[in-house]
């Protein structure tokens, strides 16, 4: 057990993505419910399957991550889990098995007939795991290896709202979901960019990092970019349930303290200072998405019961 507890801490830490995953599928749920004109607090069901299964699917990317890695850990980083012997990939294959089964078990209790849009992600993992049969044509282009590998966080996020729509009866998404979708795509490539982005004095070799392929100033830029284009979908995405006004508030706050993160960061020398980036583009991603889903509802939920 502690190998597990050493193997989450270092790759996969509870405490940073539990909350993350719990903004990301309460949203989903949240928003489904509001874009479809539900103004109720969503049944357990739905929130408890839709956290549980987006965590499981979090945990399986990273478990993913491990297999394509790992000749290049064992080269460059052996000091990782795997490359030390703390843990096999055999045994991360059955912990990544095991969660397939309870997110089975989970979408048969919730409805059984959603077990295909839960297939569908998985399909796409697996394509993952294989990096689409074509590796090395990949990494030699990253820029369309970050685009097709975020393609997952929609599909997971599909998922997610499906637990409110396709439970309620519906048997395509509600109009204006879609905006949703394209946020959770855009928010991934926030994410991706922020935890690749480093100072100099800690690039490590064999590891590709934004930084190292775009420049660090040319890495802030683009992942200021990204912020930017993510902040005018979500600002689409709330018009389609009545709160662009509150989320433009919310938006250029959050913009403008990106900024002068990247600002920050552009300045700084010491190791550790492509961490801010990292921690605001979590930061950033939780806000955006109680903005758009949860919080909204609680607050027309609060309004109604007034």
């Amino acid at each position: 057990m502690n190998r597990w507890i050493v193997y989450q801490r270092e790759r996969f830490p509870i405490a940073g993505h539990g909350p993350l995953v719990a903004a990301f599928s309460a949203s989903a749920v949240c928003f489904s419910s509001l874009v479809r004109g539900r103004v109720a607090v969503p049944s357990i069901d739905a929130l408890v399957v839709a956290f549980s299964t987006s965590f499981l699917f979090f945990l399986q990317l990273r478990i993913a991550d491990e297999f394509k890695d790992y000749e290049d850990d064992a080269r460059f980083r052996p000091y990782r889990p795997v490359p030390r012997g703390l843990v096999t990939l055999r045994e991360l294959a059955w912990v990544a098995l095991s969660g397939a089964v309870v997110q089975l078990l989970l979408a048969l209790w919730l409805a059984p007939s959603i077990v295909w849009l839960l297939a569908i992600g998985w399909v796409y993992l697996a394509l993952m795991t294989r990096e689409f049969f074509a590796p090395r044509w990949l990494k030699a282009h990253p820029i369309v290896y970050m685009a097709s590998h975020m393609a997952i966080l929609p599909l997971v996020d599909l998922y997610a709202t499906a637990c409110d729509w396709w439970v309620a009866g519906l048997r395509r998404p509600p109009p204006g979901l879609y905006w949703f979708l394209v946020v959770s795509y855009l928010n991934g490539i926030v994410i991706e960019i922020g935890r690749k982005t480093r100072v100099a004095v800690d690039e490590e070799r064999g590891v590709e990092t934004y930084s190292v392929l775009w420049g660090r100033r040319g890495a802030a830029g683009a992942w200021i970019g990204a912020v930017v284009v993510t902040a005018l979908a979500a600002w689409q995405a709330s018009a389609r349930i009545g709160t662009q006004r509150a989320m433009l508030v919310l938006l250029a706050i959050l913009v403008s303290i990106c900024i002068g993160v990247a600002l920050r960061f552009v300045r700084a020398t010491a190791s550790g200072g492509g961490k801010s980036i990292e921690l605001m583009a979590g930061v950033w991603t939780v806000l955006m998405y109680l903005g758009l889903g949860a919080i909204p509802l609680a607050y027309r939920v609060w309004r109604a019961a007034r």
